[in-house]
This record gives structure tokens, C-alpha cells and sequence, in this order.
């Protein structure tokens, strides 16, 4: 193994402890309310009183748990709990099912529409937390509900997300499950019933719901069959989405936005960051499936969805966000998460197809976020640079986007990966 691995490593794995997870527990832990503070802004200013999103609080219990489940410290299974306990207590909508979108910072509902992108993420909290107890003495009281809650929400997205007649995901619907007009994740994004976006962290979670009940089965815990066949027919489905509607055939990217019957709308948009994290997402999916066939038509789109997003990268290693075809304006700062992603990306290449150029891109992106984007200070990381150097201190530094989900992932992804 290229010894530079090893280096990136247990510089990640120092990273995750002192940077990341330390500045959640230390910085942003809600002692007085519960769960975690729902915001800090860009200049380091903690608003105590600032709401709290259903995103973050369920990256939180991700970042958490995953860190656990590979590490073992007894730290991260303390915050583990304390997210989970908060998301059961407050963000489950116990009338009607689902989650809520955001809460006051006291923990009462003040946006309840169900937004099947908070809702996936939710799943995906609660299945790496099940992951990281389900072995653990004693903790059955605690990962059996966390459980049983990813399942029905899962049961949710398929009721009332799916779209039976042209295939796929919508994005949003009230409380009571009615139509809503506004479908919009951000005021940022284009309104429009289905999104890239939305299915891509749909998929994640069903990645992981699926690699859990596996992991259950192998360890003699019972799992309802019907579950475990609907859960791989959505996996299955879910991947030919991308591969068959989302994947512009023409560019190789994905297109971002779309009407019901998957006509592209919002015109010639290019996510770089969405581009490279899908490609290890829906190779992830298809490696969990363990399917030499779904392997076989997905691989080589993989290394076509990576390829396309190398328009993104810049000479120091980083990659641009997002560009409009259409009106020629390119977001061309370096965002934290984009950056993370590329580095798991191209590490995804190099790990699986023996790609040498693609580990010199993920050691050049790791490079940029550590003499760029690391708040040695305060701790987490910026929200981004500019093309100039400038730090960008108008958005968060925590906050409803800014959470320990990206930058913790790749972390632990490249501690994990064995090459």
C-alpha cells in the first residue's frame, strides 16, 4: 500500500477526534434543552435560541454512531444516545408518522411538513446507530426502537413518496400527507416534484438500512422477510433510477431537477460535488447488493460520473461547486462539503479500479481542506473559501446545513477502507 495512505489516515483519524466530533460534544451539546444547539455563525457567535433542524440532528446521530461503531469511543456512543434520544422524543411526529422538519430551540414543532430528504436522513441515523449497539451488551432496549423507527419511516418514503405511475421520489408533503406546493429543500433550490438530490440521500439510507439487516441476519437477529425483499427491490430500483434518470447521457453528470415524468427542468445545471459523492454512493449501493450483474452495468458509470465531475477541479486540489450552463454563472468557491466528497470519490477509484491518478486527486483535496478549510481555532471547519483565499465567515459554522456529517464521513471512509 502507497505509504501516503497510511499518512492520511491517522491524519484523518486526528482530525475526526480533535477537529470534529470533539467541537459537537464540546461546542454545540444543548445541556439545558436537550439535543444540540441549532446554530453558530460563521464569526463563532453560539445562538442557543436559534432553531433546530431535522438535517442536522440526524447527521449528528450519524457522525456519532458511525464514529462508535469504528473506533469504539465511549465519548461518541454518549453523544450517539443523546441524539437519538432527542430525535425519538421530539422529531417523530407520533399522529401522523414521519419526522418534522425543524423545531424551536425548546423542541416544539414549527415547520411539520415531511420532507422525504430529512426523512432518508433520519433512517440513516437511526441504522448506523443500530449498527454501532446491535452487538453491544445491553443496548437492545435502546437500538430495538431506533429500529423500528427506521423501518417505518422507510415505510413512509414508500407510501407517500414514491410515485408509482412515472417511478421515483417526490420531494415534500404536508404534516397529514397532502400535497404541498413549495417542495423546495432550500430557498436556494428550484421547485420542482423530484430532485437529484433527494434521491441520492435516499439511496444512502437505503444503502444502509439494507447493510444493517444483513449484518442482523449474519448475527442471528430475526428480520421480517417482507421487509428485507421490499428494502432490496427499492435498493434495486433506486439504482436504476440514477443510472437510467438522473445520469445525463449525453454530459455524464446528473441532472439536478425534474418534473414528475422526469423531464429536466431548471435548465443546464452542473453540481460537481453531487457528481463525485454519487459516484462512491451508487457504487456503494451496488457493492452492498452484492449483485455481480447490477456491478457490472454500474461500475463503468461510476468511473463516467467521476470522470465528468473532474470539470470542477481546480490545479491545488480543490473542486468548484456548482455551475449554470444556461447563464454562464459558476459558484466557484471551495465548500467544505464538496471538498470531502471529493476526496472519497477519487479514493473510491483508487481503492476499486487501481486508479493512481485518482489517489493523487483525493491526496491533493486532502491537502487543500487541511491548509484551507480546518478551523484550527475554534474548531469543524469553514464553510468555505473563495477562489482567493478569503474564509467565508457569512454562512454557518454550524448550523441547519452545516453539520459533522460530510467532513466525519470521509474521514472514517478512509480509515475504514482496506486496501
Amino acid at each position: 500500500m502507497d505509504q501516503r495512505v497510511n499518512i492520511m489516515k491517522a491524519e484523518m483519524e486526528n482530525v475526526l477526534h480533535k477537529n470534529i466530533l470533539s467541537f459537537w460534544i464540546n461546542e454545540m451539546s444543548d445541556k439545558e434543552h436537550g439535543g444540540f444547539y441549532g446554530q453558530m455563525k460563521g464569526d463563532g457567535t453560539l445562538v442557543k435560541e436559534a432553531n433546530k433542524g431535522g438535517i442536522l440532528n440526524a447527521r449528528i446521530l450519524w457522525s456519532f454512531s458511525a464514529a462508535y461503531r469504528v473506533t469504539k469511543n465511549q465519548k461518541y456512543i454518549i453523544a450517539a444516545n443523546y441524539a437519538r434520544k432527542y430525535i425519538l422524543q421530539h422529531f417523530i411526529d407520533k399522529e401522523y408518522g414521519g419526522t418534522y422538519w425543524e423545531l424551536d430551540y425548546l423542541g416544539n414543532p414549527v415547520d411539520t411538513k415531511k420532507q422525504f430528504y430529512a426523512l432518508g436522513f433520519m433512517i440513516y441515523g437511526l441504522t448506523e446507530y443500530v449498527r454501532a449497539t446491535m452487538l453491544e451488551p445491553g443496548y437492545k432496549i435502546l437500538w430495538e426502537p431506533a429500529f423500528e423507527n427506521a423501518v417505518k419511516l422507510y415505510e413512509c418514503i414508500e407510501k407517500y413518496s414514491f410515485d408509482k405511475e412515472n417511478n421515483g421520489y417526490i420531494e415534500a408533503k404536508t404534516r397529514e400527507w397532502d400535497e404541498i406546493d413549495d417542495m423546495r429543500l432550500s430557498e436556494l433550490d428550484a421547485n420542482f416534484p423530484k430532485s437529484q438530490n433527494t434521491h441520492l440521500h435516499i439511496i444512502e439510507p437505503y444503502t444502509n438500512l439494507y447493510r444493517l439487516i444483513k449484518e442482523m441476519e449474519v448475527n442471528n437477529i430475526t428480520v421480517d422477510k417482507k421487509i428485507i425483499e421490499k428494502v432490496e427491490k427499492s435498493l434495486r430500483n433506486l439504482i436504476d433510477i440514477f443510472t437510467d434518470k438522473i445520469l445525463n447521457p449525453e454530459t455524464h453528470h446528473l441532472d439536478l431537477f425534474f418534473e414528475m415524468d422526469w423531464t429536466r427542468g431548471a435548465g443546464h445545471l452542473e453540481s460537481y460535488g453531487h457528481d463525485i459523492e454519487c459516484s462512491w454512493l451508487i457504487h456503494e449501493a451496488a457493492l452492498v447488493l452484492n449483485d455481480k450483474k447490477v456491478l457490472e452495468k454500474v461500475e463503468p458509470i461510476v468511473k463516467l460520473v467521476a470522470k465528468a465531475s473532474e470539470k470542477g477541479l481546480n490545479k491545488d486540489g480543490s473542486m468548484i461547486h456548482e455551475a449554470n450552463l444556461d447563464t454562464g454563472h459558476v459558484d466557484d468557491d471551495r465548500h467544505w462539503w464538496v471538498q470531502a466528497e471529493n476526496v472519497v470519490g477519487w479514493f473510491n477509484l483508487y481503492q476499486h479500479f487501481n486508479d493512481e491518478e485518482a489517489l493523487e486527486r483525493s491526496i491533493r483535496g486532502w491537502e487543500y481542506i487541511k491548509e484551507n478549510l480546518i478551523d484550527n481555532e475554534l474548531g469543524e471547519w469553514y464553510w468555505s473559501r473563495d477562489p482567493k483565499g478569503n474564509i467565508n465567515r457569512t454562512d454557518d459554522h454550524a448550523g441547519f446545513w452545516k453539520c459533522p456529517y460530510h467532513n466525519s464521513r470521509m474521514c472514517l471512509e478512509i480509515i475504514e477502507r482496506v486496501i
